[in-house]
């Protein structure tokens, strides 16, 4: 298995700290980049402004309620460009609102997890999250 580069997009730093620590743990050296909020995500993405040299991630993880541009918008944008809508998105979030899953899958997000609020738990997910998506599943080939 070769090592990925995984996308975090997330603005609490506490999921930020657990969420690297639990994929530095892991089997496989995968390199995280990591942005706080919706704009600067499309902005990495797309490689722009100071983000000219970004490596094109393999999966992104991607939380709802982000400042300046939510994670929904965030998806759609991703989803739509031909450049990146390959790129698999888990939608990693607090929410467990039916209205959030049904517009993550209704934009193509491939797959929806609610964060644990306990700490172990929420280890074990991103665990899960690396041997399945990592070990596992065949990802697209970058097109960048």
């Amino acid at each position: 298995m070769n090592p990925i580069h995984i996308l975090l997009v997330e603005d609490n730093e506490g999921d930020i700290v657990l969420t690297t620590e639990a994929l530095e743990e892991g089997k496989i050296a995968n390199s995280i980049s990591i942005v706080r909020d919706g704009w600067e995500a499309i902005q990495y993405l797309e490689q722009n402004e100071g983000y000219e040299n970004a490596e094109q991630p393999d999966l992104i993880l991607l939380d709802i309620n982000l400042p300046k541009v939510n994670g929904h918008e965030v998806l759609k944008h991703i989803k739509e460009s031909d450049e990146l809508k390959q790129i698999p998105v888990i939608m990693l979030t607090t929410s467990s609102d039916q209205v959030d899953i049904e517009k993550a899958y209704d934009n193509h997000s491939n797959c929806y997890i609610t964060k644990p609020v306990d700490v172990d738990n929420f280890i074990e997910v991103i665990s899960t999250i690396e041997d399945f998506w990592i070990s596992i599943v065949q990802l697209p080939p970058k097109v960048k």
